[in-house]
């Protein structure tokens, strides 16, 4: 299933994309979730809702997709865990050495911004760069996780553009401040349940295009750090919850790595794509 978040009557509201088309699920009666939140939330009793309502989709009004407003599709993640450095093109472009261990950081809500939104370049900085990016949803609560059942806690998959701030990065060891400047964090469009993907979402094509030049091409293949083994890690440590991201890190071909570099700027248009999740699109805006 392909669910994603729309502004409706001006609060977010449930929606399902069939193949071409779109439609509200927020018509099909009591019982439906309001977000893909709560339909994570609820388990087996809130997919079953969904399912049976994708099942009668006939009957449900369709959305003009280009029409839309999106809303995040995970509004209120509990963690949002980054791996840097993930792919080994992009360790190298950067002059890191490959990592014995994945170099995990945080992000907050606040730095994430729906698809068809703006991510703002801020007033003290021109340094904002793009980065492509898997993002992993957890399903459901575990701790202590193996090989054998750490791809059962993840429910789907989104698209992330991990956009930074160099300049700010750089002041200090630790990534924190430079990654997690209000609405940076490009996020969506849609949630792309696991059952229509391989495995850990490997094998996929991944790629960012600057006003329609491709900048990235990859391949979700290629992490050094795979999905199963990022969950392993994670859960040695904290407890994975519902509704938690898992952002998979991007491949080389950033723009601080450019000669000259290349940094995202007013009236810019940045989009990423994954094979059989779609494409994230985010305008880019100045700090007022």
């Amino acid at each position: 299933m392909r669910l994603l978040m729309f502004e409706k009557e001006g609060q977010p509201a449930l929606a399902a994309r069939i193949g071409g088309q779109v439609v509200d699920l927020s018509m099909a009666g009591a019982g439906m979730p309001e977000s893909v939140e709560a339909m994570l939330a609820a388990g087996e009793q809130g997919l079953d809702c969904i399912r049976n309502a994708l099942d009668k989709a006939a009957d449900l009004p369709r959305l003009d997709p280009d029409g839309i407003r999106y809303c995040l599709p995970i509004a209120h993640p509990g963690k949002i865990v980054c791996l840097g450095l993930n792919y080994a093109d992009h360790a190298r472009e950067g002059g890191h050495q490959e990592l014995a261990y994945p170099s995990f950081f945080l992000r907050c809500t606040t730095s994430l911004v729906a698809h068809g939104r703006p991510i703002i370049r801020p007033r003290v900085s021109v340094e904002l760069d793009y980065e492509a990016e898997l993002v992993a949803v957890v399903g459901r609560r575990g701790r202590h996780l193996e090989q054998d059942n750490a791809l059962s806690m993840i429910a789907g998959y989104s698209i992330f553009n991990d956009a930074s701030i160099r300049q700010y990065q750089r002041l200090t060891t630790q990534w924190t401040i430079g990654k997690n400047f209000d609405a940076t964090g490009g996020f969506g469009p849609e949630f792309v349940s696991a059952d229509e993907l391989p495995p850990g979402a490997s094998g996929l094509q991944i790629e960012s295009r600057l006003n329609g030049k491709v900048l990235q091409h990859s391949n979700t293949a290629r992490m050094l750090v795979d999905l199963k083994n990022a969950v392993v890690l994670l859960s040695e440590c904290m407890t994975l919850e519902v509704g938690d991201l898992i952002v998979m890190g991007t491949p080389a071909g950033v723009g601080h790595a450019r000669n000259p570099p290349v940094w995202m700027r007013d009236g810019d248009i940045c989009e990423i794509e994954i094979e059989n999740i779609g494409t994230l699109r985010n305008p880019i805006a100045d700090e007022t």
